[in-house]
């Protein structure tokens, strides 16, 4: 699939750039390539360079406030400052690497709701308006990550929602200054138990760790959390009943607070 979008960055008569990616669909720890077209306005422009990078939006939690930024990652210089002529088009080949950490946008092949991954094209141009170009791209789970998710799906679990919490989580090597939290209602028997369960990914390129967050029900109409994790190989991971061993993953973590 070939994704267009033009940009006119700076109105009438300004430069424009257009970025064409090659293919939008990816996982993490792979590569989007595409080129960058820039083509000059009606007058001498002074680019101060050209980037791109991911674009996740993240959760923000300062004090008692909550509030959505844009955490750009996985940068890349493309040019540095050079004289854009009146109607001259120049071209810039890329290739982003797709950090393994990367959230994914795409579950079950449809779009995961509440998750964007996108590529900024950014254009500085001296004395104006830094433009920026986001091109969305589709961030399919790796095998590895596919296949627990397919386990929670077939153990009665509904997805809920997924968003990105800016923060690291203890214990866990993480190079990316967020995380993904994958949410689902929990069915059958688990319903009886939890409230609900979210599901993060903190992938490299041998394993995958899966962390669990329990949200306890209680009598009282109270709950508290708990947390459990686990590894998976991203290859030989077929050779295991991932339906078996996360049941008893929930029930060693309800176990230690008293769920079963």
């Amino acid at each position: 699939m070939v994704f267009k979008k033009l940009l006119s960055a700076f109105g009438v008569g300004g430069p424009s750039i257009e970025t064409i990616l090659r293919d939008s669909n990816v996982r993490p720890g792979g590569i989007v390539v595409g080129d960058i077209h820039l083509t000059g306005g009606e007058g001498t422009a002074e680019i101060l360079g050209i980037n791109v990078a991911l674009v996740t939006r993240v959760e923000v939690e300062s004090g008692d406030n909550e509030y959505a930024q844009n955490e750009k990652y996985a940068k890349a210089h493309l040019s540095g400052a050079f004289q854009l002529q009146p109607g001259v088009r120049h071209s810039f080949p890329f290739q982003l690497e797709v950090p393994w950490e990367t959230p994914i946008t795409h579950m079950y092949g449809q779009p995961l709701r509440g998750t964007t991954v996108g590529v900024a094209t950014e254009l500085e141009v001296a004395r104006a308006i830094d433009a920026t170009d986001l091109d969305p791209i589709a961030v399919h789970p790796l095998p590895a990550q596919e296949r627990i998710l397919a386990a929670f799906s077939n153990l009665g679990f509904h997805f809920r929602n997924a968003d990105c919490e800016k923060g690291r989580i203890y214990g866990v090597t993480q190079l990316l200054p967020f995380y993904q939290e994958i949410e689902f209602y929990p069915g059958g028997r688990y319903s009886q138990h939890f409230k609900q369960l979210e599901v993060t990914f903190v992938s490299n390129p041998h394993t995958t760790e899966v962390i669990l967050e329990l949200d306890k029900r209680t009598m009282f109409g109270n709950s508290h959390d708990t947390f459990s994790r686990f590894t998976v190989p991203n290859t030989g991971f077929e050779n295991t009943n991932w339906e078996q061993e996360i049941d008893s993953f929930l029930q060693q973590a309800g176990r230690k607070r008293g769920f079963y």
